[in-house]
């Protein structure tokens, strides 16, 4: 049979499988699709492959019939994805809303009620948090579902850097592990750290920055986070460098931070948690955190303008990733920023490097499915698997963005410590136009 040849299960009366997804995304697809009910559809030589495996698939859909639904089958196992998951992901370009029509919903219904009607209750990895939003009880408690998966899990998707934001990639050559170390260096040079000097790191992860930054800058670190497996871990790494007694993990709320003044804040994946309501409270804490003339670097997840800052409460990301978790464009984290005192000084947009993190961890837990499954539950490791390769691409279109924005507590009568011209890159080439003399790149001054 050439390839794009379709199969339709012989001996059948009625909708099939095939039939379903053909009336979703057409007929020429670039993978195949293989259903419990002998139905196919796509090319023979395909790399990837849909297979259908139960009409459970069919009753989560009909049930949530958009983006929840198709989350549901796939992380429960009754849709599977063989090959390369960004194949498959890439059909949304031919169905741009994961809703299903009234006639698709009607062909996937009719196939149901032939299977026999039943009630699914959702995955275990979907999340529900309880309570007030962003009160102090719901945050940890969305916190710990993304987070306290295993130490383990995440050494494998994101390697022994441990650093589960987006990585600087200086050219493409460049290992993750290589990324990883320039983002924590820019992050310190952005900040001016200096030996001597308290860090304050507030989302602190693993404690990769903050060890980052006492090794290579003598500055002596808190780190915070609400994550005690990340927290026992960060001080355990400590310790096996010999950094125990510069550097101090919590499991803390950035809230009851106490401690100070501190002469630099980091603040790295932790505003997504956050939210818009409590924006102007967070910056507020933070300034109040922080001597005059000090810095804060803020490293977040942005997108474009929307009515909306929060992720859907039915979308994939919003149920099972990031619940409660909120995306700001950029613009609104610089006014809020400036609208508790701060001055906003430079912003940048790390999109690309995103994308190409992001494949890189896909690929990692790809490498180690299988150790991933048995530590985690073949579940956990299908929500991950999902979500970043869509994040991957999510980036890649810019859909969504990561912005560092780095402001001053400015300190009286005006002074802001900060260098002429950003000094936390090798020194630019500029272009000599004295009379006289040929024009050629010369290096910049240095202004550190």
């Amino acid at each position: 049979m050439s390839a794009g040849a379709t199969i339709r299960a012989v001996g059948r009366r009625g909708p099939t499988v095939a039939d379903v997804v053909r009336s979703m995304l057409g007929d020429d697809l670039p993978v195949a699709m293989e259903a419990y009910d002998g139905s196919r559809l796509g090319p023979d030589d395909a790399r990837t492959r849909i297979v259908v495996r139960s009409p459970d698939a069919l009753r989560r859909i009909v049930a949530a019939p958009g983006e929840i639904g198709l989350a549901r089958a796939y992380v429960a196992g009754d849709i599977d994805l063989e090959g390369d998951v960004f194949d498959v992901l890439a059909l949304r370009d031919r169905m741009p809303s994961p809703k299903l029509s009234p006639a698709e919903w009607a062909k996937a219904a009719r196939l149901v009620a032939a299977a026999g009607l039943k009630r699914l209750s959702p995955p275990p990895e979907e999340a529900r948090p309880h309570g007030r939003l962003h009160s102090r009880g719901r945050d940890s408690e969305a916190v710990t579902h993304h987070y306290d998966v295993s130490n383990r899990f995440y050494r494998m998707v994101l390697g022994p850097s441990m650093t589960y934001s987006c990585a600087v990639f200086r050219d493409g050559g460049a290992t993750l592990e290589e990324a990883q170390a320039t983002k924590h260096e820019l992050i310190c040079c952005k900040l001016g750290l200096q030996p001597g000097m308290r860090l304050l790191d507030v989302g602190c992860g693993w404690g990769s920055l903050a060890l980052h930054a006492a090794r290579h800058h003598g500055v002596t670190a808190l780190g915070v986070t609400l994550s005690r497996p990340q927290a026992q871990l960060a001080t355990q790494r400590a310790a096996e460098e010999g950094l125990a007694g510069r550097v101090e993990f919590r499991v803390q709320d950035y809230r009851d931070v106490a401690d100070g003044p501190f002469d630099a804040i980091s603040s790295v994946g932790m505003f997504e948690h956050v939210g818009l309501a409590r924006s102007a409270e967070y910056f507020g804490h933070l300034r109040e955190r922080l001597r005059p003339g000090g810095r804060l670097l803020n490293h977040a997840i942005t997108r474009p303008p929307s009515k909306s800052t929060r992720l859907p409460g039915n979308s994939f990301a919003g149920r099972y990733v990031f619940p409660d978790g909120e995306l700001l464009e950029v613009g609104a984290t610089v006014s809020a920023m400036q609208g508790q005192g701060w001055e906003a000084r430079h912003v940048e947009s790390l999109r690309e490097h995103y994308a190409r993190t992001l494949r890189r961890w896909v690929a990692n837990l790809e490498e180690h499915w299988d150790e991933a499954v048995a530590e985690v539950g073949a579940g956990r490791a299908r929500v991950w698997r999902l979500y970043m390769a869509g994040s991957a691409i999510g980036f890649e279109a810019g859909r969504t963005s990561v912005h560092q924005v780095l402001a001053v507590h400015p300190a009286a009568g005006g002074g802001s410590g900060m260098p002429l011209r950003p000094d936390w890159e090798p020194a630019p080439l500029v272009v000599d136009l004295r009379e006289g003399v040929s024009p050629g790149a010369v290096p910049a001054p240095a202004h550190r």
